[in-house]
């Protein structure tokens, strides 16, 4: 039986969308369908950090939101790549705050993801608990590649690649390298 390939997480590159404004939490929700929708900002190249698992990768993955499609062409340029709905974000309903408040996205995102996390706030969207599910479904497919033999590559979404890492643990993968949190961080699995 082959040795199993390693498994990369990384996230997309930076989104066109301005991320410079303060906005309601109605006006946060409108901004966060626009970012969903949304490609990158122009001018970006492969960070030098992601050679070496570009490379290597024989089998590539990608969430179907633009910014996840665009950084993979940036990556990988022509090579197949699995596109999969799977791999989406998971989402960020802005939490029950009053009309009057007022914050950034970073901020906006920090405290819509707490309350979907912690208090299961999910407006209607997707619950963590579906997108736990969701995320053991993909990644049972995607160790599916690595347990043949082949490395594998992801291009997805902060928050949901840490919930694939977290599955990754689970099924006793261990992260053997890792670099930032921002747009293009990588983190790379191997068969504990």
């Amino acid at each position: 039986m082959a040795k199993p390939g390693s498994i990369t997480l990384t996230r997309h590159g930076e989104p066109a969308l301005s991320r410079r404004v303060w906005l309601s939490p109605r006006e946060y929700a409108a901004f966060w369908e626009k970012y969903e929708a949304g490609g990158l900002r122009e001018g970006q190249a492969a960070p030098e950090h992601l050679t070496d698992p570009v490379a290597k990768a024989e089998v590539i993955w990608v969430s179907t939101r633009k910014r996840a499609l665009e950084s993979a062409r940036i990556l990988v340029g022509d090579r197949v790549c699995r596109e999969d709905a799977r791999l989406i974000e998971a989402p960020l309903p802005p939490p029950p705050f009053p009309g009057f408040v007022r914050m950034k996205p970073k901020y906006w995102g920090f405290f819509a993801r707490f309350w979907w996390w912690w208090f299961n706030h999910h407006a209607g969207q997707e619950s963590k608990a579906q997108a736990t599910l969701r995320a053991r479904s993909v990644m049972a497919d995607i160790i599916a590649d690595a347990e043949s033999g082949k490395d594998v590559l992801v291009v997805a979404h902060g928050f949901f690649n840490a919930m694939l890492g977290l599955e990754l643990n689970r099924l006793g993968w261990r992260k053997v390298w890792g670099r930032g949190w921002k747009y293009w961080s990588t983190r790379r699995f191997e068969r504990g």
